[in-house]
């Protein structure tokens, strides 16, 4: 598996572990408010493969607890499996992000037990996703799969939603409470502008808006709460 970006030491990505982020490239989504959009059109070159990145792991067990793997979207992987498989033989723990529109591959992860934790991005309410997500269309299908499959398996999980001011309002995460109702953890994470950001025009909503919606959604999952906001 090619590796589009390291992070060598993160302490926010995989949380509560000290942990290193690993980057696939290719997406299927196009989010238009997209941070890492080069590497989800496939625009960017891999800096490394795995065996560069193996011999990077190798001299660092016993100073990380963990390796985060995120996109683009990694379920694009057919050989992800291997990959987590090999960093947990290692010894370290294993974190994944997915999109939710590869549920098979997430519950061949799964069953194996190959994520100690996996992070879904769950983008909208069903009648915003495609849009949200710059597509024509989303298999909710195949998002309500995984949904479903995230909360019977993983050891240890959250949904979170990046929030816009033009995208979303309080009856959107009402709803996306809804699908993910019963979850152990959903965040909302206000939007930051980057250079990144293939589109303007995008913004995050205010203090009190990110307040009125983790108060929508604080009945559909145990702990709820709002990050990257001072």
């Amino acid at each position: 598996m090619k590796l589009f970006g390291l992070q060598k030491m993160t302490l926010l990505d995989f949380p509560g572990k000290v942990a290193c982020t690993v980057f696939t490239g290719g997406c299927d989504l196009r989010c238009p408010f997209c941070h890492n959009f080069q590497l989800a059109t496939g625009k960017s070159d891999p800096v490394m493969d795995e065996g560069e990145f193996f011999d990077f792991l190798s001299k660092r067990r016993g100073l990380m607890d963990g390796v985060a793997v995120t996109g683009g979207e990694p379920c694009l992987n057919r050989d992800l499996p291997d990959f987590l498989k090999r960093v947990k033989s290692l010894g370290f723990l294993t974190k994944l992000d997915t999109n939710g529109l590869h549920p098979d591959l997430l519950k061949k992860i799964l069953d194996a037990g190959l994520a100690d934790y996996v992070a879904m991005d769950v983008k909208n309410s069903p009648e915003k996703y495609a849009l949200t997500c710059g597509v024509d269309r989303v298999d909710m299908d195949k998002i309500a799969e995984s949904i479903s499959l995230i909360k019977s398996s993983a050891p240890d999980y959250e949904f979170r939603t990046t929030v816009t001011s033009q995208l979303h309002d309080v009856s959107d995460i009402r709803r996306i409470g809804e699908m993910i109702e019963g979850a152990s953890r959903y965040f909302i994470q206000p939007f930051a502008d980057r250079d990144t950001v293939p589109f303007g025009g995008f913004s995050a909503p205010d203090r009190k808006t990110l307040g009125d919606f983790a108060a929508a959604a604080a009945p559909f999952a145990y702990q709820v709460g709002v990050r990257g906001v001072d």
